[in-house]
């Protein structure tokens, strides 16, 4: 476990280097956080910069690295957009149609996938299947369709899951239901047996390193996920932790070997309760909440195989996990938000004592995941009301709300950047702060 700690030690001070950018979905530091001081306690209409309009809603969460922020969109015409706009004002600097076919299904649709920099490129991704990578002047590397080479997504849905680039490579995963269901969207004419599989890509040319097969023991759409690879360092292996099909499994980063899997978060054989939310880790355990306010499990990260019974560092089963919303980590503490029920939980890493618990004031659906920095934690609801939280270890406070106009549906998490918060809702990006 020392060697666990010193490696964890290492990748956030890797993450802190680069602090100021929060370049894909769960930020610098893959869970949820940042190192950021100075950000608002309270929104109010004196503090937010600009906003943007936005041609159609996604969950996607921005991506920014120093001036540029980038956020994907469909418009009226079905059409996928990349969007680079500039930090100082607003302004859209380009805009990239990468696809057409947008489908809408719920609150849900083609764009919901989060865009990914590392300031160098910008790779977005669509539930088309459609994958492309661009500079940050908007000329195009390469575009590639995944669905066309491995099949379309059977995702209920529509496929959510955003991509990770770490250490030089991009990781997809797609979890999915077999035989694929032809009613299920943009699958007319396209049923028939899937795979379930990571694959490594090559972000220098799209190009296939490697592709894992990920079989489990669920069945139908039990099988589906919309979470996202989430990277560890521990028993001298970069290891991806990956979340659906009832379990959660970890991978070897190199070859996509799988070294462990855990079942337990979903006690209903019915075959009906697809995981949403992603894993998160302190580096000693990696957490995995189960759908439909399932039980959360701690499992350990030191062990191999089968680790079901023998890896359960500790449980918490009040009903009061996330169904969708992926839990954060910051400073020895997880932060679990039931968007159904709108309640907040504060979580021990250590153990998985509550150290506090409380309901944001609304009740409003939540469907984006909480941001935790500067000893506050961002929650925004589908109608956008933003709550900001205390995020200290004694007690649960509510500091402040605020109202965004014409948000229905705000699901994007909020991004957090040199003192600025982006806010994504169904019609427009905000930059709140300094």
């Amino acid at each position: 476990m020392h060697t666990t700690s010193r490696l964890l030690s290492l990748l956030v001070l890797a993450a802190a280097a680069h602090a100021e950018n929060w370049g894909q979905w769960r930020g610098p530091a893959f869970n949820g956080t940042s190192p950021e001081k100075g950000l608002p306690a309270a929104i109010t209409d004196a503090n937010i910069k600009w906003q943007t309009p936005l041609t159609g809603f996604s969950g996607a969460t921005p991506a920014v690295w120093g001036d540029a922020i980038f956020v994907t969109t469909p418009d009226e015409n079905k059409d996928l957009h990349l969007l680079c706009i500039e930090r100082k004002d607003g302004k859209v600097r380009w805009n990239k149609t990468v696809a057409g076919g947008n489908i809408d299904k719920g609150k849900g649709n083609m764009a919901s996938p989060s865009p990914i920099t590392d300031g160098k490129a910008v790779y977005a991704l669509f539930g088309t299947g459609d994958f492309a990578a661009f500079d940050l002047q908007g000329n195009q590397l390469w575009a590639r369709n995944l669905g066309a080479d491995y099949g379309k997504f059977s995702i209920n849905w529509i496929y959510g899951s955003s991509p990770l680039l770490h250490g030089g490579k991009l990781y997809v995963p797609v979890l999915q239901r077999s035989p694929a269901p032809e009613d299920y969207p943009g699958l007319a004419g396209h049923g028939g047996d899937r795979e379930s599989y990571i694959l490594c890509i090559d972000p220098a040319n799209g190009k296939t390193l490697w592709k894992q097969l990920r079989t489990s023991t669920a069945t139908l759409e039990s099988m589906e996920t919309y979470a996202t690879p989430i990277p560890l360092e521990a028993g001298g292996k970069t290891q991806l932790l990956l979340a659906g099909g009832d379990c959660l499994t970890s991978h070897d980063a190199a070859t996509g070997k799988e070294l462990w899997r855990g079942y337990g978060i979903n006690r209903d054989s019915g075959g009906f309760k697809r995981l949403v939310a992603s894993a998160v880790t302190d580096g000693r355990v990696a957490l995995i909440c189960g759908p439909k306010q399932e039980l959360a499990i701690a499992f350990r990260t030191d062990l191999t195989g089968d680790i079901t019974k023998t890896g359960v560092a500790w449980t918490f089963d009040e009903k009061q996990t996330p169904d969708v919303c992926t839990p954060a980590y910051h400073d020895g503490r997880f932060f679990l938000l039931n968007g159904d029920k709108q309640i907040l939980t504060c979580l021990s890493a250590k153990n998985g004592a509550k150290l506090w618990q409380g309901p944001l004031g609304h009740k409003e659906v939540i469907r984006s995941s909480p941001t935790v920095a500067d000893g506050k934690v961002y929650t925004i609801s589908e109608k956008g009301t933003l709550v900001i939280c205390d995020a200290g270890p004694s007690e649960f406070k509510v500091l402040s709300t605020f109202q965004f106009p014409n948000a229905d549906p705000a699901r994007s998490a909020i991004a957090i950047s040199e003192g600025q918060l982006f806010v994504r809702t169904a019609t427009a990006l905000y930059c709140v702060g300094k």
